[in-house]
């Protein structure tokens, strides 16, 4: 099973979820815990490979996609009794929640989506597919951080750029081949996102400086009517590190509303 920690508030009945990107851990939510705990009950899970959650993976496991991700959340969430949870995720973390709802929509109460990716731009497919042609010939932080730089360039960036190279060099290089393919593989469910409203009350938290992946997710609320947009000034890929408060404060004015 994943590592997983709780937050527990005997106040409410009510869970969070939060799922980190590749590359991170859920210590990158340390910005979060303290404001989300006084209103819900709060689990982080660490993805396999990542954080604490390094343990051997048996033979049946090894298969890499975002469905058995997925459903090795769930299986955190089916040993904790959360019959259903709101999710709250990060960069590619966005899609094993988006997968998880495709799937499983009683279990997600509502999604917040940070940072979200759905849909790699013509620079980003360039990245993946430049990636994919060395990944077996340069270490793997080098490409990290080539990624890390690409995607939060500018220099008030740096501590979420930090935060993620630093997490990653924790990553097994095994470890990182195989998500990197897994995300190189990623088009056509992103593409099947894109084109259906899950129906579930949705949040898009993007940094107006997320120049990536902001105009594909602006394009993808106009119409998905059970989705909406904030978008943080000066802020870029990683919003709840860089603009926490702003973060926290528009999460949980959503996270109110959904009943």
């Amino acid at each position: 099973m994943l590592n997983f920690t709780t937050y527990e508030n005997n106040a409410t009945s009510e869970w969070v979820t939060f799922v980190h990107g590749a590359g991170g851990s859920s210590s990158i939510w340390y910005k979060q815990i303290r404001d989300f705990g006084k209103e819900y009950n709060v689990l982080l899970v660490d993805l396999r490979g990542h954080g604490k959650s390094k343990k051997h993976v048996p033979e049946k496991r090894k298969r890499y996609s975002f469905d058995t991700i997925g459903d090795e959340v769930i299986e955190v969430l089916d040993h904790l009794k959360i019959q259903s949870s709101h999710f709250v995720g990060i960069s590619l973390g966005t899609i094993i929640i988006r997968e998880i709802t495709e799937r499983h929509p009683d279990r997600t109460k509502s999604m917040v989506l940070g940072g979200a990716v759905m849909k790699l731009n013509i620079r980003g497919q360039i990245l993946m597919r430049t990636g994919a042609l060395f990944k077996s010939v340069l270490p793997y932080l080098v490409l990290y951080k080539l990624f890390a730089f690409i995607i939060m360039p500018k220099k008030k960036h740096r501590e979420s750029r930090n935060l993620f190279i630093n997490e990653a060099k924790r990553l097994y290089q095994k470890e990182f081949k195989r998500w990197f393919t897994l995300i190189s593989q990623v088009n056509p469910l992103l593409s099947f996102f894109r084109i259906k409203d899950c129906g579930v009350p949705t949040l898009y938290v993007m940094g107006s400086e997320d120049h990536m992946f902001l105009p594909s997710i602006s394009k993808l609320v106009k119409n998905h009517p059970s989705s909406q947009l904030s978008v943080v000034e000066n802020c870029g890929h990683v919003v709840n590190v860089e603009q926490p408060e702003v973060f926290n404060s528009v999460v949980l004015e959503f996270l109110a509303t959904v009943k």
